[in-house]
């Protein structure tokens, strides 16, 4: 039951961070890579074998990257500044 309580938590974490990001890109707010966090098929860019935006093939992989507002990755579950 934990463990289900707590994708949920990173899942929904997840898309709020990727939603403030994009906000923010627009808005030219500062962002850094978040590692760990990204669903398939939602990473930012080239990463884990592969050269495009969209091609994380699992959820939460620790190699593939989103972009978040500076400050917030370490508050996400799961999420990391540094590939791991």
């Amino acid at each position: 039951m934990l463990n289900k309580r707590a994708m949920i938590a990173a899942a929904l974490g997840s898309v709020l961070a990727l939603n403030v990001a994009q906000a923010m890109d627009s808005a030219g707010g500062k962002t850094e890579k978040c590692y760990g966090v990204a669903k398939a098929s939602a990473n930012d860019c080239a990463a884990n074998g592969h050269s495009c935006a969209g091609q994380a093939k699992t959820d939460g992989d620790k190699k593939e990257w989103i972009k978040v507002p500076t400050g917030t990755c370490e508050k996400i579950v799961g999420g990391s500044l540094k590939a791991m």
